[in-house]
């Protein structure tokens, strides 16, 4: 959040979190976008390692945190997560797997955490709140 002062009023200015989704099932991106757009969210999401690449490239503001999925058609979620690195290194990537063997080799491509499927998605919202909040901290320490 940044305030702008206008005068002697203040304007404060609400970002809203920007989320991508990349998972191949639509049970589990549907499920992230209603969850997470009752938190405030904006959504936006890929079924594959390829559409995100595109969304990504695409997007006006690139996206506060990034929820990626391993096992998809074409490229994995590991591919597509050192493209997405080589694109913006900043951006945080949690990944999501039901595959544990993977753990290192998602955190080796970037990822910033690695979560193995099953699990609470409210657990994973209060972690991406936390992320997103801290990266805006860090940002903001920088424009002073």
């Amino acid at each position: 959040m940044r305030t702008l002062k206008t005068g002697d009023e203040r304007i404060e200015r609400v970002v809203v979190p920007r989320v991508l989704v990349i998972d191949d099932e639509d049970f589990i991106r549907d499920l992230y976008r209603d969850v997470f757009e009752a938190k405030g969210m904006t959504v936006f999401s890929a079924q594959t390692g390829d559409e995100a690449l595109r969304v990504f490239k695409t997007m006006a503001h690139k996206p506060d945190i990034i929820i990626m999925d391993h096992r998809m058609p074409g490229k994995d979620g590991i591919e597509t997560t050192k493209e997405l690195m080589k694109i913006d290194p900043s951006v945080p990537i949690i990944f999501s797997s039901a595959d544990e063997g993977i753990r290192e080799e998602a955190l080796q491509a970037g990822a910033v955490s690695f979560w193995a499927k099953p699990f609470p998605v409210g657990m994973l919202v209060n972690a991406m709140i936390d992320l997103v909040e801290a990266r805006r901290k860090r940002d903001s320490m920088h424009f002073h």
